[in-house]
């Protein structure tokens, strides 16, 4: 019995590893599909209860369906036509940033004409190679799928959510008779627990981002920094991408405020209010409103969101979270995954009550006792 035990081991490790590897391959070679695909399934779970509530009202479904989409569409047109707004300021304000521009481009070339010793000269020279290559670069075929990619993305999303919502029993009865009879309470409940992860997920996050959108934009509002709500939505939205996007939004919102009025107890202000937003989004924000159900380490956290920005770009590093807890509440499950799932959670043995410490603390003494038998 022995000698099989590893080798079962190690061949059921590389069946992981490989089906691991594949789907990987899948996502990235796909993501033009299965991105928008996945972005509207969280979409359609969050929209699940208005459809709902819209048929209890005695609505078929069909105009459930459609009127819970095109509130989401309404919602997201109007932070879109608030971003506007505000892009529009930006833009008057435009012969103040030009001439602030070229204030800090002359101190830097003056800067790097005594620091290295290169001339005007070549410094133009070697911007004008710089533009020469960007416009070849943006000239290209591919261009034209940069720039019509997330368009041809964000039309597809209402449509996949819509029909997704409009198939969602036959998605479901297909789901469970894929496994054996036996097997159907346990899919039951791990759909169950899928569904209430990600509506509890896109509920708190979407509340939070409120929160923390508003929290933004009065503290830049109390420095007087110009564009605050601009900076303070943006910064919200990028907060959406765990970890990663409060980082890129400090820099963001330093490098305009920089431009506007580079004083540097402002910058310093800007950078204190972001902090403190963070510390309240973290500390507060996320346990409160997010909720406990997406129990997932930070070490996970981290290293999904940037395999998920390797596979997929900014929407991988969005989707990772509920992917990830989605994974979790499979692995718990299932009897061959639960080491996982595990490794996946951010509870320790000792904090979740395990069995495990209590079983090895236990067989400490028994192995002594076999020492001395022997």
């Amino acid at each position: 019995m022995y000698p099989t035990t590893p080798s079962a081991f190690y061949q059921k490790l590389t069946y992981s590893l490989l089906a691991i590897g594949l789907i990987m391959l899948a996502i990235y070679l796909g993501q033009d599909i299965l991105v928008p695909l996945a972005m509207a399934g969280l979409i359609a779970v969050l929209l699940r209860p208005v459809e709902a509530w819209l048929m209890r009202l005695g609505m078929p479904k069909v105009v459930a369906i459609t009127l819970a989409v095109l509130l989401a569409v309404i919602l997201v047109s109007g932070v879109g036509v608030i971003l506007s707004m505000q892009l529009a300021d930006f833009t008057d304000e435009w012969p103040k940033l030009k001439r602030n521009i070229n204030e800090f481009y002359m101190d830097a070339r003056r800067w790097i004409r005594r620091e290295y010793s290169v001339s005007y000269r070549q410094q133009a020279e070697y911007l004008k190679n710089a533009q020469t290559k960007t416009l070849e670069n943006f000239q290209g075929a591919e261009t034209l799928g940069v720039v019509t990619g997330p368009l041809a993305t964000l039309i597809l999303i209402p449509i996949y959510a819509f029909l997704l919502l409009y198939y969602r029993t036959m998605l479901l009865h297909f789901l469970v008779v894929l496994f054996a009879e036996k097997h159907k309470p346990r899919v039951l409940e791990i759909l169950g627990e899928i569904k209430s992860i990600i509506q509890s997920y896109m509920v708190g996050l979407l509340l939070e981002t409120a929160v923390v959108a508003v929290l933004n934009s009065v503290g830049l509002l109390f420095l007087n920094v110009q564009y605050a709500m601009l900076l303070g939505i943006m910064a919200a939205i990028l907060n959406l991408v765990p970890y990663i996007g409060g980082l890129v939004a400090t820099a963001l919102a330093v490098m305009v405020t920089f431009i506007s009025n580079p004083d540097p107890h402002t910058l310093l202000g800007v950078v204190g209010v972001f902090i403190a937003v963070q510390f309240i989004d973290n500390n507060f924000l996320v346990p409160l409103i997010v909720g406990s159900k997406v129990k997932i380490n930070a070490l996970v956290s981290i290293v999904g969101v940037l395999v998920g920005g390797a596979l997929a770009g900014l929407s991988g590093m969005f989707l990772s979270i509920p992917v990830i807890a989605m994974m979790k509440v499979i692995f718990d499950r299932v009897d061959g995954l639960k080491p996982w799932g595990i490794l996946l959670g951010d509870q320790t043995p000792e904090q979740a009550n395990n069995n495990l410490f209590r079983f090895v603390n236990k067989r400490k003494p028994l192995k002594k006792e076999v020492g001395k038998d022997s």
